[in-house]
């Protein structure tokens, strides 16, 4: 069978099961994975074990990273690291300007924790600062979402850019890097759009729905900024430590501080660490029994399983439409020259995301898939022009895309901030569109300037 064929056919079954059939992001992307490998050559013995052992060599990959960051983002609402990270950047910022503390707050904290997770902990304070100036709320709300969704959307270790990461072969230390590079000069168009759409939408007080309370205890005593932001830093510092020690201090496997630095700079080493940390702060601050504690160890992994479940499908329907030697098929409809260019895919890989991400709603689902099919049309070598992190960074922001009323972030958004389906589409769905085509126009940009990343 013609290898575009299975790939339209793996693309049909992704978004037929989640939108049609509504069986979940799971179930698509292992059922494509089966259908593909089935449908690719091989033997008819091999066809499900491969699968298989590409769905284990992901779930080895990331799981352990997805895990502890699952951990790390729940110890720090219940220790009230994530309010003290708030309220430093409202003090950093001052009231007056309010917008650009919760972008930056959404910015910082979206990088351990999901976006709902975020946008649930600083929606009340957008209603607090509303009640107590009257005015600016539209410009809270789309705020808090220009910071949380970018680095949600392009940092690690939220699921979608960790996969993107281990799909195209980028080191973690260049994907956060480069991620947070491009990711700040959005957030930051995201806020000025927030400034004036503010100016067109009203929102009256008596609208205001009742929010959800945060996770915090506020009559305890939060964290201090340290001790907040270390389960953050931690992993950052440790992973990035390696990176530019090999590249400005040479690799020196004879000396112990080196093995050291190599120990400790495995991503899974460092994310296990930064989960310890996290897990400490949360015990200094709250006392918790040993059974409190391990009943919210257990509801976070629990979250993070299904995850690591999605993640590793992905993973192995990429892996099989390698097998259906996809790439090699893409390449023959156009010279083998634009094949290969960086731009070209980048361009395909942004395109198939936002065409994903309007056919399904999820983001990460579109990253997933979008990653996994471009990973078949990189070729070998250096023949690409460019480094990766510019592949996995376009599908990002082509998953931004278009996001409506198929998209659950855009019920989180309305429902959470009391907004109507059409002052969403207003707000959420123009914010995601800005940011999609900025962002993808920025690393086109940084690509041709700085090919190689660093």
């Amino acid at each position: 069978m013609s290898p575009l064929l299975i790939l339209l056919i793996g693309i049909l079954i992704v978004v037929g099961i989640i939108v049609f059939m509504r069986l979940g992001a799971f179930i698509a992307l292992l059922t494509a994975a089966v259908v593909v490998s089935l449908l690719a050559p091989g033997e008819l013995a091999d066809k499900i074990p491969r699968m298989a052992t590409a769905f284990g060599n992901t779930a080895g990959a990331i799981g352990l990273v997805i895990a502890a960051a699952t951990i790390i983002g729940r110890c720090l609402l219940l220790s009230g690291g994530a309010d003290q990270i708030v309220k430093s950047t409202l003090r950093l910022f001052g009231q007056e300007k309010g917008g650009l503390a919760l972008m930056s707050s959404g910015f910082i904290l979206s990088v351990p924790v999901f976006f709902d997770t975020v946008f649930y902990l600083l929606v009340p304070l957008a209603q607090s600062m509303y009640r107590q100036t009257g005015k600016n709320y539209v410009r809270f709300l789309v705020a808090i979402a220009a910071g949380a969704v970018i680095t949600h959307t392009l940092v690690p270790p939220t699921p979608g850019p960790l996969f993107m990461a281990d799909a195209l072969s980028v080191d973690l230390t260049t994907m956060i890097l480069i991620g947070g590079i491009i990711g700040l000069p959005c957030a930051l168009i995201g806020l000025g759009y927030a400034y004036w759409i503010d100016r067109k939408i009203q929102i009256a007080p008596e609208r205001l729905m009742d929010f959800l309370p945060k996770t915090a205890d506020e009559n305890s005593p939060a964290p201090s900024l340290f001790a907040s932001l270390l389960p953050i830093a931690l992993p950052v510092l440790l992973i990035s430590g390696v990176t530019f020690g090999s590249r400005f201090l040479g690799k020196d496997y004879s000396s112990p501080i080196w093995n050291i630095m190599l120990e400790l700079g495995d991503k899974n080493v460092a994310m296990l660490l930064a989960a310890v940390a996290a897990i400490i702060v949360y015990v200094r601050q709250k006392k918790p029994t040993f059974d409190d504690l391990s009943h919210e160890i257990q509801l976070s992994l629990s979250s993070g399983s299904v995850i690591i479940l999605i993640t590793a499908a992905g993973g192995s329907f990429g892996a099989m439409l390698k097998t259906a030697d996809v790439g090699t098929a893409v390449q023959q409809l156009f010279s083998a020259e634009a094949a290969s260019q960086g731009l070209f895919l980048m361009a395909i890989g942004y395109g198939l995301a936002f065409l994903l991400k309007i056919a399904q709603g999820s983001g990460t689902v579109s990253m997933m898939a979008a990653s996994s099919m471009v990973a078949a049309l990189i070729p070998p070598g250096d023949a690409m022009g460019i480094h990766p992190v510019y592949l996995a960074l376009s599908i990002g922001f082509g998953s931004l895309g278009i996001s409506w009323m198929n998209d659950s972030g855009f019920w989180v958004f309305s429902q959470m901030g009391g907004l109507t389906e059409l002052e969403a589409i207003k707000t959420w769905t123009a914010l995601l569109a800005i940011l999609s085509i900025a962002g993808f126009l920025m690393t086109i940009g940084l690509a041709i300037i700085l090919p190689n990343a660093f």
